[in-house]
Order: C-alpha cells, then sequence, then structure tokens
C-alpha cells in the first residue's frame, strides 16, 4: 500500500464537484478500500476491485438504492425500477427494454438525433460566441430520450429541469433538498398520469410498447406492468438519457478545447469519434460513482467492510488506474479502450450505453463540419453540483 497518507474523501465537497482525480491517486494508492468516518460508508477505487464489486451483486446488493441517502438508511428502496433490483428479478424486468437499446436497434434511431442535433445547433450559426452546454448539449439530449419514450413536445424539457433539480446537492450536503424530493415526486407523477393516457390511446413510442409487453413472474406465468413500474422506467430513462450526455458532449467540447492536437485528429478523420468518445468517458465519467449495499462481510486491501454498509465503487477513480491503463493522466483519442466501466459494468452497465454513444459521436461530428475552430472562454467554465454526476453546467465558446 506505500507510504501510509490519511487521505480524505467526501462526495459532497468542492473537491469532488471540481476536480478529484489528486484525491482519487492518494485513494488507489494509499486507501483502496476507504472508510469515511463522517459518512460511514466505505469505498473502493481500484480498477480490478470495481470490476469485481460490480459482478458480486450478491455480495454489493443494489436493492437499497445508489445514492446516499438511500443507502444511509439501512432500508431497500421501493422505486419500482430495474436500477434498484437484483436477479432474478432485475433479469425479468431488463430484457422487456433491453432489446430496444441493443446497437442494431439504436442505429435505426440516428436520423432522428442527427435532425435533433441539427436543429438545435443551425440556430447558432453565425454567432460568435454562444454557451454550447446551455444551448446545445443540455436540452438535446432529453429531447432525443423523451421523443423515443413518448413524451409529448411542450413536456420534454421539463423532464430535465426535474432531473437537474432531483440530483442537485448543495455543497457539503450529503442530503437531497426538499426540492429535490418535490421535483422527483412531480416527475414520478408526470409519468404515471402519461401511463394512464397511453393505456387509453397507444401510440408508437416506448412507453406503448412497455405497457403492452408481457412480463415473467417467478411461477412462470406472465404479466403486465403496472403504470407505476411504468413510470420507474421512464424516470431512470428519461434521466439516464439526459444527464450523461449532456456532462459527456460538454466534457467533449473542454477537452478538446485543451487538447488542440486531439481536435486536428478529429478534423482529419470522423471515423476516430467512436474511440474517441470512450475516451471522453474514461478521462471524465460523466457517473463518478454508483452506489450499492453490502450483504455480507467482505475483506479488500486488509479491510474489512462490514455487513449494512453503503458502499461506493467509484468508476472515476478506476478510469485513471495506472495499473491498467498506460499514463492514465494523458488524453489520448487513439488508446486502445479495453474494457470500460464508465457507464457501469455487470448487471447494472447502462442501458442506453448505445444510444449515448451514437448521440454522443453525432454532437461532435457536427460540432466539428460547423466549428472546425473554437475557443473556450475557461473562465466561464461552471461545473454542476450534483450527486455522483460531474460535469459542466455552463460552457461559452467563441468560434471563428
Amino acid at each position: 500500500m506505500g507510504e501510509t497518507k490519511t487521505v480524505e474523501f467526501d462526495p459532497f465537497s468542492r473537491d469532488f464537484f471540481d476536480d478529484p482525480y489528486d484525491t482519487y491517486a492518494d485513494l488507489r494508492d494509499h486507501a483502496p478500500c476507504y472508510y469515511s468516518e463522517q459518512y460511514d460508508f466505505y469505498a473502493l477505487s481500484r480498477f480490478d476491485d470495481v470490476v469485481t464489486a460490480h459482478r458480486d451483486f450478491e455480495t454489493f446488493t443494489s436493492t437499497h438504492g445508489q445514492m446516499y441517502e438511500q443507502l444511509a438508511t439501512g432500508e431497500p428502496t421501493d422505486t419500482g425500477s430495474i436500477i434498484s433490483m437484483d436477479p432474478p428479478e432485475h433479469t425479468r424486468y431488463r430484457k422487456l427494454v433491453s432489446r430496444s437499446f441493443t446497437p442494431r436497434s439504436i442505429g435505426n434511431y440516428e436520423a432522428l438525433v442527427r435532425d435533433i442535433i441539427s436543429g438545435y445547433l443551425d440556430p447558432l450559426m453565425g454567432r460568435r460566441q454562444f454557451d454550447i452546454l446551455e444551448e446545445f448539449a443540455a436540452p438535446f439530449p432529453v429531447e432525443i430520450i423523451s421523443t423515443i419514450l413518448g413524451v409529448p413536445a411542450e413536456d420534454r424539457q421539463q423532464i430535465r429541469h426535474w432531473t437537474d433539480e432531483m440530483l442537485h446537492r448543495e455543497e457539503g450536503s450529503a442530503m437531497g433538498s426538499q426540492a429535490a424530493a418535490e421535483a422527483g415526486m412531480a416527475q414520478g407523477m408526470y409519468l404515471f398520469q402519461l401511463s394512464q393516457q397511453k393505456r387509453a390511446e397507444p401510440a408508437d413510442d416506448m412507453l406503448t410498447a412497455l405497457i403492452e409487453a408481457e412480463v415473467e413472474t417467478e411461477d412462470g406465468a406472465t404479466t403486465h406492468l403496472d403504470d407505476a413500474e411504468i413510470a420507474g422506467f421512464g424516470t431512470l430513462l428519461a434521466a439516464a438519457g439526459s444527464e450523461t450526455v449532456t456532462k459527456l458532449v460538454g466534457n467533449a467540447v473542454v477537452l478538446f478545447g485543451r487538447h488542440p492536437d486531439q481536435w486536428a485528429k478529429v478534423l482529419d478523420d470522423t471515423s476516430v469519434l467512436g474511440n474517441a468518445v470512450e475516451e471522453i468517458l474514461r478521462y471524465w465519467a460523466p457517473s463518478q460513482y454508483q452506489g450499492r449495499y453490502s450483504t455480507i462481510d467482505s475483506e479488500w486491501h486488509g479491510v474489512t467492510i462490514p455487513k449494512h454498509k453503503p458502499v461506493f465503487l467509484i468508476t472515476g477513480a478506476a478510469n485513471r488506474d495506472p495499473r491498467r491503463y498506460h499514463d492514465p493522466d494523458r488524453f489520448d483519442i487513439t488508446r486502445d479502450p479495453g474494457l470500460g466501466v464508465s457507464l457501469g459494468h455487470g448487471l447494472h452497465v447502462c442501458l442506453g450505453a448505445a444510444l449515448a454513444r451514437l448521440e454522443s459521436r453525432v454532437a461532435i461530428e457536427e460540432i466539428a463540419s460547423r466549428w472546425p475552430a473554437y475557443e473556450v472562454n475557461e473562465e466561464g467554465l461552471r461545473r454542476v453540483q450534483m450527486s455522483n454526476v460531474a460535469g459542466y453546467s455552463s460552457v461559452p465558446i467563441s468560434v471563428s
């Protein structure tokens, strides 16, 4: 473990919101199984450990939620969402939507994705300065996933605003605010009522497909999802489908602005963008950790994680582990991505990973075709303060 060094990791601090990577290095080297006395959680930060824990749902269950305020209660959650399920229940429910999110299925959405992205970028043409996060990267992803789900056009951006409020955390506060709770209730109720509407008036969209799908029960019979379960699916897909891509595209603009040699590779050959997206995900993961709850005692690097404790699997730290990656702090879009964990791993790998990759690739390609030369206003950059989500809320740029 190397020399003794005191390490402090606070996922609700300014250090975490702004730039946790020095802290991550200290965690990996000096406290690979970290215990927080302040918050009473454990954290794993090395790549191999994070992968192993992701695969071991019997030791690290998802049934107690993913965010600290859920895990800290010590009680199972009742969200009706697959993100809070373990097998066999998780397996049955994931089958319902997984076929709609295979790479082949997602390829059918490329025309829709490109059309929506162009619809947000084209009005910015002719302007010399604008905030590419606020005016583009923030609104377009939720427009796409909401269209696929079947949310009416006039309500799609409201889904994003609810999600942002749900995830926001004040510096130093481990718990969500009353406003966050109210936003979650409002979004859940909206999708519950929309499900009822789709039952009465079916349409060619994913919510209707979920309503009509048959779910296999434990005894081998079949049943259908109720409106609360539909709302749970909708909330998960809408949140994941908006936040991840927003942060990824914002991060991409900043990273390419700081690494013109890598941007030149994109401009020279956009076929590198698939690999570039993987490197952006590795270098600045939009989701920095995933929460689990320990069901039994387990030992990691001489430290015992007792049963019934919150555990953070820090994928943001795993992504920079020199035990896994050569020169991990170097941004290199030609790097062989290998096994990635930025969009989760194991049972709970991101359901919309293929869609997120498609949206991000097309977004960067369309930016490059319009503004091959741009500069980021570094002083104007602003980061979000969110539970386990990292990235920018403001990315002002100047274009030629």
